[in-house]
């Protein structure tokens, strides 16, 4: 008997993972519910009473500044008669509910409502708006349903000292582009084929030979946390597709740091930061956000050039990919079939996919996240 005689394949995951709303809901109650998810840039929460409205699980949040400086987030819903508090973004003085005026100071302690004073035993102290887990990765406002969830640093170790190494102006970063992208194809689809580069040179010809040398693609996972790290060369510099300069440290390298489930940090060669968010709302549908970031948010024509192309090609490509996956995996005809794993890694094999799906299975199945 030979060695692959010995070893059945390792297949992918049984369709009902992406196709089924019931493995969906236990997701949006569990998975999604306990991880950290990016709820939006610092920038828009950075004096006294921003804040920023998002919806995280089916649940709505907003993000506020308060008095003391400190960044809190709360369940976006009134302690009186659960009617929403805020929406979007903007500055307040206080949280003001508009059904009945009931207020709340910043920090979401109780503030007033009308005629209050009438109701015997009335405690304003007892009341208070419901926290929500909150912290900032170099501006990056991430939060958190599970009050009991262990800090980011437990689940992305490393990643924070990285991303200095890599993009060295993130600290001063502010959002010059956002795209918006509405998929028809359950998210664990769209983040599966973010998270492999197998069909890149077939289906990216921008990417694989205008911005990356597919040789030197890998996509590793962390062995501590939930990182999948993808990790490239830059093109020959007369093959960019737009203008490098290589100046600073990694300067010609590509990097993205996917932090499960759902956020991922990407780095172009130049270190230009381009970030990835996905939003779940049913079994069948996500929306994706890319977002790229200059210093202060300035005007830059390379950033402005590469966001273009990247909507252009890469996005429209993947698009297209993912919807197709979403259709042909409700096809009674569809048979999981092997994943390519290569000890070796490089472009051309799904190791990464592997321990995609085991989080997947395992956060479905109750053992993680």
């Amino acid at each position: 008997m030979t060695v692959r005689d010995a070893a059945a394949p390792l297949r992918s995951l049984e369709a009902r993972y992406y196709t089924d709303p019931a493995i969906f809901e236990r997701e949006r109650r569990g998975l999604l519910s306990r991880t950290w998810q990016f709820a939006g840039h610092e920038s828009l929460v950075r004096n006294e009473g921003d804040y920023l409205a998002v919806e995280i699980a089916g649940e709505s949040l907003f993000c506020v500044r308060g008095r003391d400086g400190v960044l809190r987030s709360f369940h976006n819903v009134c302690q009186h008669r659960a009617h929403p508090l805020l929406q979007g973004a903007g500055g307040v003085r206080a949280i003001v509910c508009p059904y009945h005026a009931w207020s709340y100071e910043l920090d979401g302690a109780f503030r007033s409502g009308p005629n209050v004073a009438s109701v015997p035993g009335f405690d304003a102290s007892a009341i208070r708006l419901a926290p929500v887990r909150t912290e900032t990765l170099h501006g990056f406002v991430f939060v958190n349903l599970d009050d009991n969830a262990a800090p980011m640093e437990a689940w992305y170790p490393g990643v924070r000292e990285e991303l200095a190494e890599y993009v060295p102006d993130i600290g001063v970063l502010e959002p010059l582009e956002w795209i918006e992208v509405p998929e028809r194809c359950n998210w664990k689809v769209s983040v599966e084929n973010y998270s492999e580069c197998y069909h890149c040179t077939l289906n990216h010809p921008t990417f694989a030979t205008g911005v990356v040398r597919p040789e030197s693609y890998d996509i590793r996972a962390s062995d501590r946390g939930y990182v999948l790290r993808h990790v490239s060369e830059c093109q020959d510099l007369e093959r960019m597709s737009y203008p490098v300069d290589l100046s600073k440290p990694h300067a010609g390298e590509y990097r993205s740091f996917f932090l499960w489930p759902a956020f991922s940090f990407q780095v172009y060669p130049g270190n230009l930061l381009n970030t990835y968010h996905w939003r779940p709302h049913d079994a069948d549908t996500c929306t994706v956000w890319r977002g790229w970031f200059t210093p202060g948010g300035a005007e830059s024509e390379t950033v402005r050039r590469l966001a273009r192309q990247d909507r252009e090609t890469t996005v429209a490509e993947d698009l297209r990919l993912v919807e197709s996956v979403g259709r042909g995996l409700k096809s009674p005809g569809y048979r999981p079939g092997p994943l390519v794993l290569d000890p070796a890694g490089g472009l051309n094999a799904e190791n990464a996919i592997r321990t995609l799906q085991q989080w997947m299975r395992e956060a479905v199945e109750g053992e993680g996240a």
